[in-house]
């Protein structure tokens, strides 16, 4: 997997993470919300996120 210079990870458990870099291996993210208004960066979610293998 190729890192992508513009988008900063820390999800370890990501399948698409990069985690010795801090980085996301894809091309583009979507970022979704689960909240009907939200306020702060806790309401935003990664709808990009795939678990990786093992992960639970």
């Amino acid at each position: 997997m190729t890192k992508n210079s513009s988008i900063k990870c820390d999800v370890s458990s990501c399948k698409y993470n990069l985690a010795n870099e801090h980085y996301c291996s894809l091309e583009t993210i979507k970022v979704g919300t689960h909240e009907a208004n939200p306020t702060v960066p806790e309401c935003t979610d990664c709808m990009s996120f795939v678990c990786k293998s093992g992960c639970q």
